[in-house]
């Protein structure tokens, strides 16, 4: 598989008003895109999503900390690194399916942790979503 590098990295948050002081004001984090229970910012060259999970998610998979960490293919390797997935009987919990702009595939490694395979870009979901 050919990755090209972070596409993004999504953060579960109990509170998503006080993760964006955080990354708005300590580390700098550009705000792009700020939804009811989501946000988007920009933080040098990768991006990042927090997602409010919040107290009622607290039984969840995961109440806070990374939900996902999403790498960059190119649109040309993308249906060969989803065939080596299956080949592989590797878990796939999402897609692959087109979303925000691109195509991504979200598949579990040993551990359970969730990873994606993602051919878009920030400003391609953004331009999606507003």
């Amino acid at each position: 598989m050919k990755i090209q590098g972070v596409n993004h990295l999504t953060f579960a948050v109990e509170n998503l008003s006080q993760s964006l002081i955080f990354y708005q004001n300590i580390l700098k984090a550009e705000l792009v895109h700020r939804g009811r229970t989501d946000a988007y910012l920009e933080w040098g060259p990768v991006w990042i999503c927090l997602l409010e999970r919040g107290e009622a998610k607290k039984a969840d998979r995961v109440s806070a900390g990374i939900d996902h960490a999403a790498f960059t293919v190119l649109e040309a390797d993308f249906d060969q690194a989803v065939e080596i997935l299956i080949a592989n009987e590797v878990k796939i919990i999402r897609g692959p399916l087109e979303r925000g702009g691109g195509r991504c595939v979200n598949f579990l490694d040993p551990d359970g942790i969730q990873l994606e395979l993602n051919t878009g870009s920030l400003a391609e979901r953004m331009s999606n979503w507003i």
